[in-house]
């Protein structure tokens, strides 16, 4: 069992019309690993979890409710989007994303607050940002960049 101060405080929670489907190309696009799955007869009884590098959860799931639906079940919208935080190179997972058939919306590129990121959409339509801190960026330095104040207490 997981220590509670090993369980994540948000996790997320992303609906496919196929949630089979989604783990294996999540896991072949991504590198998402699959940390629980409860094999049920259908959407309504299955569950899935996914975590990435060892870290984090991310529940998949099926079309389970009238409320919860795939992008591809309501014409590409979106309501929230995914950030992802790596360790190692964000090239490299861009291109493995890419060659899986990822749909890439923004290209790597260094960030004024010091991460490199990409953005991608997935088969269903699910926008993901996935992100690599790559280099120390003070408040006052960013504040700079931007040309705008920052309220974040803990950034220094």
């Amino acid at each position: 069992m997981t220590s509670p101060e090993d369980v994540p405080t948000v996790t997320l929670a992303v609906t496919y019309r196929d949630p089979k489907a989604a783990l294996d190309w999540l896991a072949r696009a991504f590198g998402f690993e699959v940390s629980m799955a409860i094999e049920g007869d259908d959407a309504m009884t299955s569950h899935y979890e996914m975590s990435v590098q060892g870290r984090g959860r991310i529940v998949i799931g099926g079309e389970w409710a009238d409320w919860t639906r795939s992008p591809a079940g309501v014409g590409g919208a979106n309501t929230q989007s995914a950030s992802v935080l790596l360790t190692g190179d964000v090239d490299a997972h861009c291109a493995r994303a890419r060659d899986a058939g990822a749909r890439i919306v923004a290209e790597p590129e260094d960030q004024f607050y010091g991460d490199r990121t990409y953005r991608a959409v997935d088969p269903e339509g699910h926008v993901w940002t996935f992100a690599a801190h790559v280099r120390d960026v003070s408040r006052a330095e960013a504040e700079t960049v931007i040309g705008r104040r920052i309220d974040a207490p803990s950034w220094t």
